[in-house]
């Protein structure tokens, strides 16, 4: 799944930088292309340890990247996604569902950002809300996750940016999609994909 996600990343790295320079600085499809370069590399690097252990290696990595408020949010979220774990967790449909309510947690004890601030929230919220709401399997989370973030994304598009530089634009960001909003979307995409990957094996083994 963080594999997908950063193979994702990297795909949109320069459509989400294209997003950015409109109002912003311009710079975060190279942060997210940073980022998914991390992870690439951990994963590569990977050598058995807990999948808790794992994340949080992989949060300090990418707080410590240059390059705006992407890297500190992002890391701060993957810190959360790691906080229901211990170093003996199987995840499940329940333990994923809390890991996305960690990673909204988390993000809430550093930004006031919520829905309709033009932000990554507008694409997490919605996809934690979905993925908890969700009856199922861990199949059934990632994709109601995955709609849910996407539609966020979009939804972007019909508002006014209320933080950051796009913020003295004002109006002008109108039609114009959140590139926070974008990555995030873009990494809840990239889990399922990751995760319809695992199943395909999975059968082809069977």
């Amino acid at each position: 799944m963080f594999r997908s996600a950063a193979l994702l990343w990297q795909e949109s790295a320069a459509r989400l930088g294209e997003i950015d320079s409109r109002f912003g600085d311009g710079d975060h499809g190279i942060t997210v292309g940073k980022m998914a370069r991390v992870i690439l590399s951990r994963l590569d690097g990977f050598g058995g340890e807990s999948i808790k252990n794992f994340i949080e290696g992989l949060s300090a990595d990418i707080m410590g990247i240059n390059g705006g408020s992407a890297g500190p949010l992002y890391g701060t979220l993957f810190e959360g996604l790691s906080a229901p774990l211990s170093d003996e967790t199987e995840i499940d449909a329940a333990t994923l569902k809390a890991m996305f309510a960690g990673s909204e947690d988390a993000l809430f004890e550093i930004t006031k950002a919520r829905v309709g601030d033009k932000t990554m929230m507008d694409a997490l919220i919605p996809a934690v809300d979905a993925a908890v709401s969700t009856e199922g399997g861990i199949l059934a989370i990632l994709t109601a996750a995955a709609a849910a973030a996407a539609q966020g994304s979009k939804n972007t598009e019909n508002m006014v940016s209320k933080f950051g530089r796009a913020r003295s634009y004002g109006s002008q960001t109108l039609g114009t999609p959140d590139a926070g909003a974008a990555s995030t979307a873009a990494l809840f995409e990239g889990f399922l994909r990751g995760f319809r990957h695992f199943i395909l094996i999975l059968r082809e083994e069977q």
